[in-house]
C-alpha cells in the first residue's frame, strides 16, 4: 500500500505542474481535464494514507502529524490550481506549498514504514 500512496501523489505533483501550466497558457479545456483527473488522486492520496494510518499508526501522533501535513499539502496544491484559473496571485502560497510538501515528505521519511534515507 506504501507504494500505491507514494506513486499516487508523485502522480498527483505531476499533474499540479501540468494543470498550473495550462491553466498559465490558456488552454482551458485541457486544464480542466488534467484538474479533474488531479482531483481524483487526491481521492486516491486520502484513501491510500487513510489505510496505512489504520493499518500501522497505531496512533501515534507523528502519523497523525503526517496525515494532517498532507491534508494542508493537498488543499495547498488545489488552492494553487484554483487561483491560477482565476488569474489571482500565487507567490506566497507556491511558498507555503513547498515548504509543507518538504515537511510531510520528510516526515514520511522518517516514520518507520517510510523508506531509509537518513
Amino acid at each position: 500500500m506504501t507504494h500505491w500512496h507514494i506513486t499516487s501523489w508523485v502522480v498527483a505533483l505531476i499533474l499540479v505542474f501540468v494543470s498550473y501550466g495550462l491553466y498559465g497558457s490558456g488552454k482551458a479545456k485541457g486544464a480542466k481535464i488534467t484538474h479533474m483527473i488531479l482531483r481524483l488522486f487526491y481521492i486516491i492520496i486520502i484513501l491510500t494514507g487513510a489505510e496505512l494510518f489504520v493499518r500501522f499508526a497505531n496512533w501515534n501522533g507523528e502519523y497523525a502529524g503526517k496525515m494532517l501535513l498532507g491534508i494542508i499539502t493537498i488543499g495547498l496544491m488545489e488552492m494553487l490550481v484554483i487561483r491560477k484559473k482565476k488569474g489571482k496571485s500565487t507567490g506566497g502560497l507556491w511558498i507555503g506549498f513547498i515548504i509543507v510538501l518538504i515537511l510531510t515528505v520528510l516526515l514520511g521519511l522518517h516514520l518507520p514504514i517510510g523508506f531509509r534515507i537518513f
